[in-house]
């Protein structure tokens, strides 16, 4: 309905202002014309009272169903890592409920990533083993065979027997049975040829054994590999602490999600119940509309936010089901009831040292440190001298055939031919090899200075981290404290909220309070149910984090995996000791498990 115009009465002001609303007005109804009619709240009343102006979205609530059972193990296991889901797949499963240890023991086993750092491990332990064998001798077996053919033709233009070379050699060097003078056995005359054609065949085997008796770049090399071994080690336990955290907090946002839903559930169905009062009371005349009209706005915008709310806690189920790495048409839901963590058992001071120490972090920054130095020694023994020993022996054997053997003109060249020969014999060979680079135009130089400037960087690293370690310590350790503070606070606040919410509920319907009045109590009722909930929540992610960089974890991949919720009294007590910690069991020098050692009396060079 427009507004009147102004009156000739009206001053000035007062046209201005009424012209002002009437444009607004002009602008709510152009906007009101693009948004579909919907029907009059509250105009179908059931029995069961009022039900929303607007029903829920059917793909916020398939997602958002309550959980058919708990989540068995089997159902757990994950997908082919090279695989993709199918739409029967994605429709398979349900939602099913699970503790926060089960999500963690479930994450540790199915995590890709944690599984992809248990590979690394793997490979650098094969890495290592393969270069304790440069302290072992290399024994290889060796063998040939072949087989071919030749043809010979010779021809002598001019023979032998003018050079005066006694009488094997002259034409009539010799008596013959018959007493006649013939050829001597070398004579060879002008114009004679000899053709023949020979297939050969044969083969070779043996053995050759090579040992470096002196190689300064061998114990550096290993070492190197042995400090790689042990930065995918740190890495591993330093994975497993980020996994915890991450699936703690994701269950933990989960937990918040849920009762956020229920909430705001309660707060649409209170909105529906006192708007069926505000009706009743108006229709006895008890209320103006704006009582009414406000009652609607109200639960409209809760409404909104209960909408917002399903999707929050949808997002927050796909979230934890990604980190639990679960098959994909299985939906996870919360089944612990959210309880606070109890206070931390150590003071500022005490989780700083028992932080810094045997931190996987700062010991796999350590161990590549080390491997860089490691590897630039063995850059640099490139310069030195390598002593090797060798030792070969083997057997051959051979046949050979001749055939279409012809002569012309006396025959050429005095060689013999025979049709069939067989030859075979054995030999061996022991010696020193001496490999000395006397000059590389600097290359063996340059990459250990290169070397060196990655191993100072890694220093430089390690500052970094250990001050990030510190910043990530305090900020959790101090927010720990706040939220534990707020949670008592916000407590009292609920409790007066709520008996306020009482009073003020049976004020109105007895109409001893206004409307407004049980608008800011039921909204201050609200507020302090989700800063409860908020402080609850932050007091279980701050402890989460805490223990993220306390909690012991192991360095081997085949060691068990116990999930552990709260810091144990052995970690707190070597925390306050100041004793190392587990971290620093285990040093990058000392050999890895399962890896063999060089022979007895072998050399480390």
């Amino acid at each position: 309905m427009a507004l009147p115009a102004p009156s000739q009465a009206q001053s000035p002001g007062t046209a201005l202002l009424e012209r002002s609303w009437r444009e607004l007005d002009q602008q709510l109804r152009a906007l009101d014309a693009l948004i579909p009619p919907e029907p009059e709240p509250g105009a179908n009343r059931s029995a069961g009272g009022l039900t929303p102006s607007q029903p829920l979205p059917e793909a916020l609530l398939q997602p958002n169903r309550p959980a058919t059972g708990a989540l068995m193990r089997p159902a757990a296991t994950p997908v082919p890592p090279l695989s993709l889901p199918t739409a029967s797949s994605l429709q398979t499963g349900g939602v099913q409920s699970l503790s926060l240890e089960q999500a963690l023991a479930i994450a540790f086993a199915n995590s890709a990533t944690l599984q992809a750092q248990r590979e690394l491990v793997a490979a650098a332990l094969a890495e290592l083993q393969a270069q304790l064998g440069s302290y072992w001798p290399r024994i290889s077996a060796f063998a040939n065979g072949s087989s071919g053919q030749s043809s010979l033709y010779a021809n002598a233009p001019v023979g032998n027997g003018r050079l005066g070379l006694g009488p094997q050699f002259s034409a009539t060097g010799l008596l013959g049975a018959n007493g006649q003078a013939t050829a001597g056995a070398f004579y060879v005359p002008s114009g004679g040829s000899a053709s023949l054609t020979t297939t050969t065949s044969g083969g070779t085997a043996g053995l050759q054994l090579d040992y470096a008796l002196i190689d300064f770049a061998r114990t550096p090399t290993v070492q190197a590999a042995r400090a790689r071994l042990q930065r995918e080690r740190h890495s591993y336990a330093n994975q497993l602490r980020l996994l915890q955290l991450q699936v703690s907090e994701a269950y933990y946002q989960l937990q918040q999600a849920d009762q956020t839903v229920r909430i705001q559930d309660a707060a649409v169905r209170n909105d529906l119940l006192i708007l069926r009062d505000a009706l009743d009371l108006k229709q006895a005349g008890l209320v103006p509309r704006l009582d009414v009209l406000r009652r609607r706005a109200i639960e409209a915008a809760n409404q909104e936010t209960l909408i917002q709310a399903l999707a929050d806690r949808a997002v927050a189920r796909r979230q934890l089901a990604v980190l639990l790495n679960l098959p994909p048409g299985l939906t996870p839901s919360a089944g612990d009831p959210i309880t606070p963590m109890p206070r931390w058992p150590l003071n500022l001071e005490e989780s700083l040292l028992g932080a810094y120490r045997g931190n996987p972090e700062l010991e796999a920054i350590l161990a590549t440190r080390e491997a860089l130095a490691r590897q630039r020694d063995a850059t640099a023994a490139a310069l030195l001298p390598r002593l090797s020993l060798f030792a070969n022996g083997g057997v051959y054997g051979s046949n050979a055939n001749s055939s279409n053997v012809s002569a012309s003109n006396g025959g050429c060249c005095g060689s013999t031919v025979i049709p069939v020969q067989n030859s075979s014999g054995g030999e061996w060979s022991v010696g020193l090899s001496l490999q000395w680079l006397l000059f590389d135009a600097g290359s063996s130089a340059g990459q250990a200075r290169a070397l060196a400037r990655r191993e100072a960087a890694t220093s430089q690293q390690y500052a970094a981290q250990r001050d990030a370690i510190r910043l990530r310590l305090e900020q959790a350790f101090f927010s720990h404290e706040a939220s534990l503070a707020k949670l008592s606070a916000a407590r009292r606040g609920v409790a007066a909220a709520l008996e306020a919410f009482r009073d003020v509920t049976l004020r109105y319907r007895t109409g001893l309070s206004s409307e407004l009045d049980l608008s800011n109590t039921q909204e201050r009722l609200i507020a302090s149910l989700v800063q409860r909930l908020n402080a609850t929540v932050g007091v279980n992610i701050s402890y989460a984090r805490l223990l993220r960089e306390l909690l012991p974890m192991p360095l081997d991949p085949q060691a068990p995996l116990t999930p552990q919720l709260n810091l144990p009294p052995g970690a707190a007590a070597q925390a306050a000791a100041g004793s190392p910690g587990p971290g620093r069991q285990d040093q990058p020098g000392t050999p890895p498990a399962g890896a063999p050692a060089p022979g007895p009396g072998q050399s480390r060079r």
